[in-house]
């Protein structure tokens, strides 16, 4: 059952949900995977996008929070929020766990923990980063937010590999 809701809404987000911090174009496994734990534990599924294109200018007493753009030219917040509902929506058609699509800012790892801490999420899921060079040097600069995750709270945290398995991982799986 989809339950969608703007960036600032958190009123209306579940209490102790899983949570899946995910990024455009990202495989569904990340989503299908949370969504099958949000069903175990009995709770509700937030699926989180952190659009590290913007930052914090102040909240407000209400709880409203503004934002500016690190960069003008940058692809626009709703664009990836629109592509992100999408691919959960088709993701999680034939799941039975209410979920609803949330818009962070700045910092993923410190954001999603923030939303965590906030909500007493029962469980983080992300996924696994691309492969290729630019996804290699953008992690060597900024760390994997999985790591950074484990490293910065006291959740359990189900990292989802996206894609393939390498060739020689392989062996570590088959049976004896």
């Amino acid at each position: 059952m989809a339950d969608q809701h703007s960036a600032g809404d958190e009123s209306r987000l579940p209490s102790t949900p899983v949570i899946a911090g995910v990024i455009p174009g990202q495989s569904p496994r990340v989503v299908v995977e949370a969504a099958r734990y949000a069903s175990m534990l009995g709770v509700g599924l937030i699926v989180v996008h952190v659009d590290v294109t913007r930052f914090v200018t102040y909240e407000d007493p209400d709880g409203y929070v503004h934002t500016a753009p690190i960069d003008l030219g940058a692809v626009s917040s709703a664009a990836q929020l629109e592509q992100i509902r999408a691919a959960a929506a088709e993701a999680l058609a034939s799941s039975t766990v209410e979920w609803t699509v949330h818009q962070l800012v700045g910092d993923p790892a410190l954001a999603i923990k923030h939303l965590a801490d906030r909500l007493d999420a029962k469980l983080l899921v992300v996924g696994t980063r691309r492969r290729g060079i630019g996804e290699s040097i953008r992690e060597f600069f900024t760390g994997s937010v999985a790591a950074r995750l484990a490293h910065r709270q006291r959740r359990p945290i189900l990292v989802v590999p996206q894609g393939e398995t390498a060739a020689d991982d392989e062996d570590l799986w088959s049976e004896p």
